[in-house]
């Protein structure tokens, strides 16, 4: 069994029936907090990696944020929807379209690695789902107002400049 799985075991387990109750109580929408904060944590990581050198809190950090996607898949996995393995299998498929200059033989100059011609892969697999993008502007703004919260809960208000506050 590789980590990953054992990993997996564990967040089941704790949204088991007689497993953790925070855990089993959580849904995708009331991750949405945890989550953004996960992520501006693992920012906070990788600046302190950049400015000291100690990859620790990076460590930790990536760990905090890989438990909400795995904790979200596994809440997908209970609703019927998806799979962890599903999302792998998903992530795997587009890195492999998105590069065929690295997977592909083809020897294709429109295929060469460019920005330009990733921009425009990506907008052949957007095709028949541009009404997505109509949700984005909804989301910047509740994950500003989510980073908001997480600031306060976490003691630093806007006129600190990220000093705690007193």
């Amino acid at each position: 069994m590789t980590k990953f799985e054992e990993f997996e075991e564990v967040i089941a387990r704790l949204r088991a029936p007689d497993g953790c109750p925070w855990d089993r109580a959580q849904t995708h929408t009331s991750l949405k907090p945890t989550c953004i904060e996960e992520a501006a944590e693992v920012i906070c990581g990788i600046n302190i990696l950049d400015q000291t050198g100690d990859p620790e809190n990076l460590k930790e950090e990536l760990g905090d944020l890989l438990m909400q996607v795995v904790l979200h898949a596994q809440i997908a996995s209970e609703e019927g929807y998806f799979t962890m393995d599903d999302v792998i299998q998903t992530v795997i498929d587009k890195m492999i379209r998105r590069h065929p200059h690295v997977f592909s033989d083809e020897s294709d100059p429109g295929t060469d690695g460019s920005q330009e011609s990733w921009e425009e892969i990506k907008k052949l697999e957007k095709a028949g789902k541009e009404w997505t993008e109509a949700y984005l502007p909804e989301a910047f703004e509740e994950s500003k107002n989510l980073i908001e919260r997480a600031k306060k809960r976490k003691g630093f208000t806007e006129d600190t400049e990220g000093a705690p506050s007193a």
